[in-house]
């Protein structure tokens, strides 16, 4: 009889397209206008000099609630939207390219790892440019800026909203510096995203695989997937922070070197510099991943074509 402990993996020839694409979809829209505050409140700390404005996670929440509103902490999310595109080439990728790897290798970690650095090279190409928007628009601020840029106000002297924002905004940059621009820090985005995409998903099945031997064979595969996803999310979290700060300071401060900000980093701020903005990131990958992994594992379920659904035990 089959250990119910051992964990199936959904592969992409078992899904049923158009479901996997419909419910993928919405999945990805309910994630991120839950978690988008704390993105925004993680790119605020990673810019700031020391703690000249925050002191931290709450503080930086209650501060921007007081000032801005419930609003403050969705600047530039409509713009951020548009990330749902590169999300479905994430997924597409990571399935996609673990079946070409399984042609080579039997060994889940390999098929992960190259699966999530690959899938994580097509989504960056896309989401950079976006990124760049909506981060100059997180950082802006009433009567003062963050970054780089400031949106102007209408002539009435109230602020320009919803796409006006962002149609200032990608002037600015284009004046500043043309179409470059849009892809300001797209390596320092490779040099981030693509280890902790590889390093994530290994990780993962690591800690599913460990977890699924702790529990009683009773126990449903979700629970520990769910408790798997946030483990590994904090283990990416804090092997790639330091390239993540370097990455939002080059976007929204205009630096044109990894290196040069780096060392000014080390010197302004130390080593703890490279930590900025880590709890808020824990913070935000905690519950987003217990709900990317919950609604992943069960989008694939959902999606799996009428024939083998019975010969799965979850």
């Amino acid at each position: 009889m089959e250990d119910k402990r051992n964990i199936q993996i959904i592969e992409w020839e078992h899904l049923d397209k158009k479901k996997f694409y419909v419910f993928g979809v919405a999945m990805t829209m309910v994630i991120r206008v839950s978690v988008y505050p704390f993105t925004l409140i993680r790119t605020r700390l990673q810019v700031q000099k020391g703690k000249s404005l925050y002191h931290g996670t709450f503080d930086a929440f209650i501060k921007i609630l007081r000032a801005d509103g419930v609003t403050g902490l969705y600047r530039g999310f409509l713009v951020n939207t548009f990330t749902l595109i590169s999300g479905q080439c994430y997924v597409t990728t990571y399935e996609l390219t673990r079946k070409f790897v399984a042609d080579y290798s039997q060994s889940n970690t390999v098929k992960s790892l190259v699966a999530g650095g690959s899938a994580s090279l097509v989504a960056q190409s896309i989401t950079v440019p976006i990124d760049v928007v909506s981060q100059h628009l997180m950082m802006q601020r009433k009567g003062e800026r963050m970054g780089r840029f400031q949106v102007r106000g209408s002539p009435e002297g109230r602020g320009v909203v919803a796409f006006g924002q962002t149609k200032d905004i990608i002037r600015q940059i284009l004046r500043a510096d043309g179409l470059r621009g849009f892809y300001r820090g797209y390596v320092a985005s490779l040099l981030t995203y693509i280890p902790n995409s590889a390093v994530w998903w290994p990780f993962y099945h690591f800690y599913a695989e460990q977890l699924s031997y702790l529990c009683p064979k009773e126990c449903p595969h979700i629970v520990f997937q769910a408790v798997s996803g946030p483990l590994a999310a904090a283990t990416a979290s804090i092997l790639t922070n330091p390239m993540d700060v370097i990455r939002t300071r080059v976007q929204v401060e205009g630096k044109s070197s990894i290196i040069l900000t780096f060392r000014q980093l080390m010197t302004e701020e130390g080593p703890w510099g490279l930590m900025k903005g880590l709890s808020a990131r824990i913070i935000s990958a905690t519950p987003s991943t217990i709900v990317i992994v919950v609604g992943y594992e069960s989008l694939k379920k959902l999606s799996l074509r009428p024939e083998l659904v019975d010969s799965r035990h979850w």
